[in-house]
C-alpha cells in the first residue's frame, strides 16, 4: 500500500470520541491516529483526558500509530479574515500539493510545512518512522486539522533551490 494514499486525516473534533462530551475552550485533550484495519487508512480520534486514560491501556490501541496532547481552541464565530496574504497562500498551496499528491512536490510540501511551522500556523506534534521514511505530524493551530508530511531529508545545497521555487509559486498564486 502506498503511504501517500493513506494520509487524508480529518480535522480536530469538537467532542470526545468516547463520551461525545463537547470540549471546552482551553481544555486539554488527546488526539490519536489509528490504522483502520478494514480500510487500511489512518483515522483520527480525539479523547478527553479521562477517556484517554481509560482507552490508552485497552485493546483498542493495538492499531494506534501516533498520539499527542493538545489544547482545544474554540473556532471564532465571526470568521475573521486571515492576517497575512502570504501565510494564506502558503497554506493554500500546501493543501493543494497534498491533495494533488504528486511525488515531485514532496520537497515543496516539506518547505511549506516548515514555513508554516515557523509562523506558528502548524504545530509539530509527532515524528514517526514509516517504511524507510520519517513522517512529520503537524496540527493546524486554529482548525486542528492534521497534516502529515514526509521528510525528504534534503541536503543543505538543495534547500535554497527549493525555497526559490516555492517563492516563485507563491508570488504567482498572489497575482
Amino acid at each position: 500500500m502506498p503511504i501517500s494514499n493513506s494520509w487524508n486525516i480529518r480535522p480536530r473534533s469538537n467532542q470526545c470520541s468516547v463520551t461525545n462530551k463537547e470540549f471546552k475552550d482551553g481544555e486539554i485533550f488527546y488526539a490519536a491516529i489509528f490504522l483502520n484495519q478494514e480500510t487500511n487508512f489512518y483515522e483520527r480520534s480525539d479523547f478527553s483526558v479521562e477517556a484517554w486514560d481509560r482507552t490508552a491501556h485497552s485493546e483498542e490501541t493495538s492499531s494506534l500509530f501516533s498520539f499527542w496532547r493538545s489544547t482545544f481552541e474554540k473556532k471564532e464565530e465571526n470568521g475573521k479574515a486571515r492576517e497575512v496574504v502570504e501565510k494564506e497562500s502558503a497554506e493554500v498551496m500546501l493543501r493543494r500539493l497534498i491533495d494533488e499528491n504528486d511525488p515531485n512536490s514532496e520537497n515543496a510540501r516539506y518547505i511549506l510545512a516548515v514555513m508554516l511551522e515557523r509562523k506558528k500556523i502548524l504545530l509539530p506534534t509527532d515524528v514517526k518512522k514509516e517504511k524507510k521514511a520519517m513522517m512529520l505530524f503537524y496540527e493546524h493551530h486554529k482548525s486542528g486539522e492534521v497534516f502529515i508530511i514526509r521528510d525528504p531529508v534534503l541536503k543543505l545545497d538543495e534547500i535554497d533551490k527549493i525555497q526559490e521555487e516555492v517563492s516563485v509559486w507563491l508570488s504567482n498564486e498572489q497575482n
